[in-house]
């Protein structure tokens, strides 16, 4: 008798809610393995690597394949994504100094010496490249310093040309100056609405109102991205200067 074939859609494997829909769960779930994202399904890769491609780090939602799929289906592209798990020294993942109009405060790479996250990278085409970079209207796409940044594969090679999108309004720090790590978003939104009267004002008492709030009025999560730099509560990332676009 043959084996029934597996289950690989987005749903069946728990990836299929997006932060786009539930932003307190950004940046949203992550495989446990690369993977090709092909519509609604997460195939397995025969490959690492893709010449004719552009490979770009995700620190935050790109990372979700419920929320990658999303982009891809608002602009009707269809062609598969590549979706490659990485081990990567020197960048870690810190948050965007700007209150996003889809209810969170997302993740930006900050310069990192020394410490290793697991990270994915997504491979894009030209098409795929221009819709994400739309996509990202308060993101500048870099390409990460090597070899302070390095970018290495499961089978122990390192991948040169590899891009990420560097908040442009900053970073938020620790208070001592230094980039702060992302916690996840309902730890995240507690400990700033904890630490400014101003930010509750604006944005309720809990996180759950806070992305009510956000999702409702574009020119609050722009006043909400001032009060960030108001209240001195921003620093760069140390990846500014890698500007390319």
């Amino acid at each position: 008798m043959e084996e029934p074939e597996e289950d690989r859609t987005l749903e069946a494997l728990g990836l299929a809610d997006a932060p786009r829909d539930h932003p307190l769960m950004y940046p949203g779930v992550w495989p446990a393995e690369s993977g090709l994202l092909d519509g609604d399904r997460l195939l397995p890769l025969d490959r690492l690597t893709f010449p004719d491609r552009t490979p770009l780090l995700a620190v935050g939602s790109n990372a979700c394949p419920g929320q990658l799929r999303h982009k891809m289906a608002e602009f009707g592209l269809t062609s598969p994504v590549p979706m490659v798990r990485t081990r990567v020294t020197g960048i870690d993942v810190g948050v965007s100094a700007h209150v996003s109009i889809l209810g969170y405060v997302s993740a930006s790479p900050v310069h990192a010496p020394g410490v290793t996250r697991e990270l994915f990278v997504i491979w894009l085409d030209a098409e795929q490249l221009a819709l994400v970079d739309a996509t990202e209207p308060n993101f500048d796409r870099v390409r990460l310093p090597e070899p302070s940044a390095r970018v290495e594969l499961d089978d122990g090679g390192t991948l040169s040309g590899v891009f990420a999108y560097v908040n442009r309004h900053g970073v938020l720090h620790n208070g001592d100056g230094v980039p702060r790590s992302h916690p996840g978003q309902h730890a995240l939104i507690s400990e700033l609405l904890t630490a400014s009267t101003e930010l509750r004002r604006m944005f309720g008492l809990t996180p759950e109102e806070f992305c009510v709030r956000a999702r409702a009025d574009a020119r609050l999560c722009a006043r909400g991205t001032q009060l960030f730099a108001k209240e001195k509560m921003v620093t760069r990332s140390g990846l500014e200067h890698l500007r390319v676009r």
